[in-house]
């Protein structure tokens, strides 16, 4: 017989986002049974149904119509990632913390007892650092690189080959909830909050099946959401691209006058207005794409629409409509 929920109140949400993956489903909810199982604490999973086109979605209804402990919530379609997290963070009826693993089983759903064992410390964000990734060369190196880069650029700290796997307190949930932003970064959003936060080194495992869901367009994206959203430094660049290009009309303009009243020579005009050309039209477009980032980022924000669509929901083996 399996364990209910109902009436219960929920110390612990595992949220877990969930697209395409009607290979590992079966897996990911035995795995995530026997964790549940195996603790003392009222616990319930969240599956946030990022809009599968598989099997995925019959699969997930299954499972939380016999299993009172699983709850799904299905979107109108794919609205990403980031915005699946926020919708669950929204739903977790969790009165102690909130569990985010990815649907994938690359974060060890059995490392929650290494996560909670921190928590009982004093600790409100306990975060997973990827000390190995047994991934391809390219992601490895991308990721490598992104976290070095947005460090160097942020004023925050973010933490080094961190992801979004994470035990996070219901204190700094209500907080995150309340970030209204489009361009969503939550691992940005979670080191903004602050509170007391500490790392917990693991090896990220392999797929167990199917294929990732991150395409490189989609990562390029989430790390220029991170940048944007936790940086000044895109837009001070503009001024100092600007100052520079003066300082370098100017020095060249000088050294023209030079030529011209001390040696009475004249440098070649084609070249050196070529130079001028490329360059200054160089900055220009590079500054226009700043803040073209920027402007798009108001753009949607200003539209003010919903973050995310449900279609369905099922909690408490009760399926409902919408929001």
């Amino acid at each position: 017989m399996q364990e209910q929920t109902t009436g219960k109140e929920i110390q612990i949400s595992i949220l877990v986002p969930v697209y395409n993956e009607q290979a590992v489903v079966p897996q990911l909810a035995e795995r995530l049974a026997a964790l549940m199982t195996s603790r003392q604490e009222v616990m319930e999973v969240i599956f946030i149904n990022d809009g599968s086109t598989d099997n995925t979605s019959l699969q997930l209804f299954s499972i939380c119509l016999s299993d009172s402990r699983f709850q799904c919530i299905s979107f109108s379609r794919n609205f990403g990632h980031q915005i699946a997290l926020t919708a669950g963070l929204h739903y977790a009826r969790a009165k102690e913390a909130v569990f985010i693993i990815d649907g994938d089983l690359q974060d060890p759903p059995e490392l929650f007892e290494v996560f909670y064992e921190k928590f009982q410390m004093g600790y409100e964000v306990v975060y997973g650092i990827r000390n190995l990734r047994k991934e391809s060369g390219i992601k490895r190196f991308f990721y490598f690189g992104f976290y070095r880069i947005i460090g160097k650029l942020s004023t925050l700290h973010f933490p080094f080959d961190s992801g979004d796997f994470s035990l996070i307190s219901r204190n700094v949930v209500t907080v995150m909830n309340q970030f209204p932003e489009e361009s969503r970064f939550l691992r940005g959003i979670r080191s903004w909050v602050g509170f007391k936060q500490i790392g917990v080194a693991y090896e990220r495992n392999a797929r167990i099946a199917g294929s990732s869901k991150y395409s490189y367009f989609r990562l390029i994206r989430l790390a220029m959401n991170g940048i944007y959203n936790f940086s000044e430094l895109p837009i001070r660049f503009i001024s100092l691209a600007g100052f520079f290009s003066v300082l370098l009309a100017l020095v060249y303009f000088v050294a023209t006058l030079v030529s011209k009243f001390v040696y009475h020579t004249v440098p070649a005009g084609f070249t050196a207005l070529l130079f001028a050309i490329i360059l200054f039209s160089g900055v220009q477009l590079l500054s226009l794409g700043v803040i073209g980032e920027y402007v798009l980022r108001i753009f949607f924000q200003g539209k003010n629409r919903p973050l995310f669509i449900i279609d369905k929901k099922v909690f408490d083996k009760q399926i409902s409509d919408g929001q």
